[in-house]
């Protein structure tokens, strides 16, 4: 059985130490609270260097292997839902974790919920036993929750991000079926114009062969083309992928993900889509903090990591550092006008004014959403005819590269 060494307060505020034999760290806390104990700290001893572990099972190894190791959106999501209620029913933060890491269904997400746990028992803040984990909590949410923590709402600020996470869930389902039409689309032509390639083109190119005189340029360009395809695709591939991987490697680095950025936001129809999705973003944000009680200047450091995109994020974070001057938000934000129009400082102001700015940023939010909406499905339906045209052209400019010598063939056979 094993030794848990721990660190707690007794009924009358002294610190205690000691030892105890428990199945399990649950068993250990419950005998704990039976001696009226609260604990600091709990640590399970190590076994001594000779005493080794038998291996687990090739059956269990095997198991373990194919299990997930990644925690899905949708259980952080109830992760985030079913907290907030415990907490808002009166349950302690340590009892409800135990409660949630054993209602998981998933041993992986079992296993996270009680890492969390049991950083937060051995005396560490929720967000900081979060923040260790940055591959399931994002930034944005440590952030807003260690600014329920901060305030005494955790329970109202884990409400309101599993709000925001459904309505983010729900807006990037919208824009990735809004792409995925157009990707079909152009997986459909790479598909096709490979076959011409690859099988078409080369069987044209015998017949070709027994006749002299001089190709036409386009049919030459063809021809040269599909030879390089068959000859060299592999290798053409392969630098395809190592480009690939160079130009993400610079777009993650701080310049290129700037350099790209800039680029985006100048796109023609690209730009004013992810703009609209930034202004969505940082206004459900920030009005869901305020409406929890997260104070302005603390609720717009936190808003601002929401945006994604890092030359808004840079125009924003000047406009914090006016706010904390003394300045109006409005006016604090009529400077970054690639995210926030004229219409929507006004709406902000009159709203800062009136005292209502959180219902009215959460209004914003929804309004710009649903524009957001309109726009994807007329970007899309420019887009379909677009690539349909695209494809058109490359397919009608092979076949009228292969057949224009055959209408001349009678002046080669002459």
């Amino acid at each position: 059985m094993p030794t848990f060494q721990y660190r707690a307060l007794k009924t009358d505020g002294l610190i205690t130490e000691g030892q105890l034999d428990a199945p399990g760290r649950p068993d250990a806390l419950r005998q704990m609270e039976a001696l009226g104990l609260r604990p600091v700290g709990l640590f399970e001893k190590k076994a001594a260097a000779g005493v080794q572990k038998p291996p687990a099972p090739a059956a269990e190894r095997f198991s373990l292997s194919l299990q997930p190791q990644k925690v899905s959106g949708k259980a952080l999501e109830n992760f985030t839902r079913l907290l907030s209620s415990l907490l808002a029913s009166g349950v302690p933060l340590s009892r409800a974790l135990v409660i949630l890491y054993r209602e998981a269904a998933a041993p992986v997400v079992a296993a996270k919920w009680k890492e969390i746990h049991d950083l937060v028992v051995d005396g560490m803040s929720l967000a900081d036993a979060m923040a260790k984990s940055p591959e399931v909590f994002p930034r944005v949410y440590v952030a807003m929750v260690q600014a329920g923590e901060t305030g005494g709402f955790l329970d109202v600020v884990l409400s309101q991000i599993a709000d925001f996470q459904s309505r983010e869930k729900e807006l990037r389902s919208k824009v990735m079926s809004a792409m995925l039409y157009p990707c079909i689309l152009l997986t459909l032509a790479l598909g096709v114009l490979t076959f011409l390639l690859v099988f078409f083109i080369p069987r044209f190119q015998k017949l070709f062969s027994g006749f002299g005189g001089a190709l036409p340029l386009i049919t030459q360009l063809i021809i040269g083309v599909s030879h390089v395809v068959r000859n060299y695709g592999l290798f053409v591939a392969a630098g395809l992928v190592a480009a690939g991987f160079l130009l993400r490697a610079w777009f993650t680095s701080e310049t290129g993900r700037r350099v790209w950025e800039s680029l985006v936001l100048r796109a023609p129809l690209v730009g004013g889509l992810v703009a609209q999705f930034a202004l969505a973003r940082f206004c459900r944000m920030l009005g869901t903090l305020l409406g929890a009680g997260v104070p302005l200047v603390q609720g717009l450091n936190v808003a601002r990591k929401s945006i994604g995109n890092q030359i808004l994020v840079d125009a924003v974070s000047q406009s914090i550092e006016r706010v904390q001057q003394g300045g109006r938000l409005g006016q604090s934000l009529a400077d970054c006008k690639r995210l926030f129009s004229g219409s929507v400082l006004e709406m902000i102001s009159v709203a800062e004014e009136s005292g209502r700015l959180d219902s009215e940023l959460v209004r914003i939010a929804a309004v710009t959403e649903g524009d957001l909406d309109r726009e994807l499905k007329t970007a899309v339906a420019f887009a379909e005819p677009l690539m349909l045209f695209m494809i058109a052209g490359f397919i009608g400019t092979i076949f009228i590269g292969m057949l224009l010598p055959i209408f001349t063939l009678q002046q080669y056979i002459k």
